[in-house]
């Protein structure tokens, strides 16, 4: 079934936090695996907290640029995106996340499809997502691959001291 994608408002806001942390919760024990307990806990000493945070606040930013898929009038997922360097034409989605009980359904995919559209209408030329390497968001490079982006491979190295 295809979502339904309508602006953010603000009596989203609860179930977007809510299936947020639950779609990211595997994604940061990939990162806990990857990383080892010490450094991943230098990182994300309590990542519920802050991804909390940054959802509110990408929500709260009122600039109409937060969009969430509906399916049956439930809140399933959710997409922002930033207009970061507007005079060189570059957006970016930063951030996009889907209710587990959702995932594997197309909305990911539909979400990232309908953010693309929302940047080449504010006149965006080049849009840019990032996500982890590690198996926790294989999920998100498969839809981010899918919607046509390239892989720009980057090495970011941790190390105990």
């Amino acid at each position: 079934m295809r979502p339904r994608i309508r602006p953010f408002e603000d009596r989203d806001a609860e179930a977007v936090v809510d299936f947020s942390l639950r779609a990211w919760a595997p994604v940061f024990a990939s990162l806990e695996r990857t990383l080892g307990s010490e450094i991943f806990r230098r990182q994300h000493p309590d990542w519920r907290e802050d991804q909390r945070r940054a959802v509110e606040d990408v929500c709260d930013a009122e600039n109409g640029r937060v969009w969430v898929a509906e399916v049956e009038g439930a809140t399933v997922g959710f997409v922002a995106v930033e207009l970061h360097h507007p005079e060189r034409g570059m957006g970016e989605i930063s951030m996009l996340a889907v209710d587990p009980d959702h995932q594997g359904g197309g909305i990911g995919t539909a979400l990232t499809e309908f953010a693309l559209e929302r940047l080449k209408e504010a006149g965006m030329r080049v849009a840019m997502v990032e996500t982890g390497g590690d198996p926790g968001h294989a999920a998100a490079r498969r839809t981010y691959e899918k919607a046509g982006y390239v892989h720009l491979p980057i090495a970011r190295y941790f190390k105990n001291l």
